[in-house]
């Protein structure tokens, strides 16, 4: 017995899909399809450099000693 994904039946399934739903909405759909592969990529990327380089820690500010009121 063969598997599910033979050719003739990717074949077959692309035939069904062309019918119900035309050239047009098929091609919009692998665009769509690209767009966002290529938007979780650019995710993993942005996040993968995250944390290889992570921003440097913020420097605690001086502060003075006497901060306290002053006795006249």
């Amino acid at each position: 017995m063969g598997g599910l994904f033979q050719p003739m039946h990717l074949l077959l399934i692309l035939i069904v899909a062309l019918v119900i739903m035309g050239p047009g909405k098929i091609a919009n759909l692998g665009k769509e399809l690209g767009q966002a592969i290529k938007g979780f990529q650019e995710g993993v990327s942005t996040n993968h450099n995250q944390v290889a380089n992570p921003p440097a820690a913020p420097q605690p500010t001086a502060q003075s000693q006497d901060s306290g009121p002053k006795a006249a």
